[in-house]
Formats: structure tokens, C-alpha cells, sequence
């Protein structure tokens, strides 16, 4: 059996690099197409500059010592929200699961939860707390939890029902059902949710930066784009860009380590 579990691993593997080289070539073809349409005009420069000149800001920006003090407060704002969110919805989404009559009552909520203009609670939010961190930091936890509640408990709706059985045999609490058996057979199904919990937590914050705060990388994009420095706004969207894309990649480490682990004790 792991030797099957092995050979499976080596078919997966090709067929990974195959998809990655495809995306790849996919992203560099629309990139080359972009710089095409900028550099011939069919695309306004007031609207879009070419990515080459998107990079160019990016590296302009780069050399300026204020823009780390404003990196350093949208990053924080984004580590705290993802933290807590990820926490958060992490234990509502076991509760939930955990009652059914509970998750009937709340499924139509969470289903249309991001048709909620989120950001229309921001401005009352800094009317109370002020333009700090905290109506950010509340305003992008409000729009990143439910995509954790709805990862988590669609992970345990996958989790094997034996092992339940398994622990009521051996007298487990509830804690020690989630900490031994629950969390470690799901943790592939929650990653993906923590990847959607990083992507809404940044937009959150820039998208609340973007309306009222006084600093941070939102407030610094709100800036050029009232003053129509559109390579500037581009360059510091390129910024939240590629940072998101990083941490994504990074986070694909563990899951695809924990979906091969899982795949080799199914094997055997």
C-alpha cells in the first residue's frame, strides 16, 4: 500500500507542474497582452499604465523610507484581523456544525453574507473609535470570518464518521475530539479557508484605508488616485499584489503537505 500511496504521489507531481507552468503562462500571456494595449493607446494612460511602469513605480516606492511606516500599520492591522478571524471562525464554524437546528437557522446568513456591504459599517465604526487601527482591524475580521465558518464546516462535513464512533469508544471530551481526531484530519480542508481568510482581511483593510483612514498602503492608494498619479496607485496596488501572492504560496506548502499525508494513509 505505500507503494501505491508512492506511485500516486509521482502521477500527482507531473501533472502539478503541468497546471503550475500552464497558470505561468496563462498570467505572462495577459501581462504581455496589458503592455501591448498600454504601449499602442488602445488603453487610456489616465486609466492604466503598462505593467512594466506599474513595476518601475513599484521600485520607486520601494526607496522611500516613509512608505514602511505605512506597510508596517496596514500589515499589522492585516496579521491581527487574519488572527483573530481565523480563530473566530474557526470555533463558530465547530459550534454551528456541532447543532444542526443552529446551522439550519444561520446557513441563509452565511450564504448571503457577502452581499453585506461591509464597508458601510466603517465610517460609524471611526466616528466611535476614531481613524486608528481598531475600526480597520474590526471592519476587515467582519469580512473575513464567515469564510473561515464556512471552510470549517465544510472540513467537517468531509471528516470520516468513524472516527467518531472511535472516540466515543474511548470516552474523548469534546476538546479532546477537535485537538486529537478532528483537527488534524481536516487541516488540508482549512487552509483553504485560511488562504480566503488572508485575501478578505487585506481587503478589508485596504478597502478601509481607502475611505477614511489617515495612513497606511489604502490611504497611500486613495491619495494618488485623487491626485491622478495613476503609476504611483498602480505600483502600490502591485505591492498588496504580490505580498497576498506570497503568502498564498506559502501557505500551499503546508496543504499540499497535508493533503499527500492524507492521501498516504488512505493508501493504506
Amino acid at each position: 500500500m505505500g507503494s501505491l500511496a508512492m506511485s500516486r504521489g509521482l502521477v500527482r507531481r507531473p501533472v502539478r507542474n503541468t497546471v503550475r507552468r500552464r497558470r505561468i503562462l496563462l498570467v505572462a500571456t495577459v501581462v504581455a497582452l496589458l503592455e501591448a494595449a498600454c504601449r499602442v493607446g488602445l488603453i487610456d494612460p489616465n486609466t492604466m499604465v503598462p505593467p512594466s511602469s506599474m513595476v518601475v513605480a513599484l521600485a520607486a516606492l520601494l526607496r522611500e523610507e516613509a512608505i514602511y511606516t505605512d506597510m508596517a500599520q496596514t500589515f499589522f492591522a492585516v496579521g491581527v484581523s487574519v488572527v483573530v478571524a481565523t480563530v473566530a471562525g474557526f470555533l463558530l464554524g465547530i459550534l454551528i456544525h456541532s447543532f444542526p437546528r443552529l446551522r439550519r437557522a444561520v446557513a441563509p446568513i452565511l450564504t448571503s453574507y457577502y452581499a453585506i456591504p461591509v464597508f458601510a459599517f466603517y465610517p460609524g465604526l471611526a466616528a466611535v473609535m476614531g481613524l486608528g487601527p481598531g475600526p480597520i482591524i474590526i471592519t476587515a475580521i467582519f469580512n473575513a470570518v464567515v469564510s473561515m465558518i464556512i471552510a470549517t464546516m465544510d472540513a467537517l462535513d468531509r471528516f470520516p464518521r468513524v472516527l467518531l464512533k472511535l472516540a466515543h469508544m474511548h470516552h474523548f471530551s469534546w476538546w479532546q475530539r477537535v485537538i486529537h481526531l478532528q483537527l488534524p484530519a481536516i487541516a488540508s480542508n482549512l487552509l483553504p479557508g485560511i488562504k480566503l481568510v488572508v485575501a478578505y482581511s487585506f481587503i478589508g483593510v485596504i478597502g478601509s484605508e481607502f475611505l477614511m483612514a489617515a495612513a497606511g498602503v489604502g490611504y497611500k492608494i486613495s491619495y494618488a488616485y485623487d491626485n491622478f498619479n495613476v503609476p504611483r496607485m498602480y505600483g502600490l496596488m502591485l505591492l498588496v499584489i504580490v505580498v497576498v501572492v506570497v503568502i498564498n504560496s506559502l501557505l500551499s506548502v503546508p496543504e499540499r503537505w497535508f493533503a499527500a499525508r492524507a492521501l498516504g494513509r488512505r493508501a493504506e
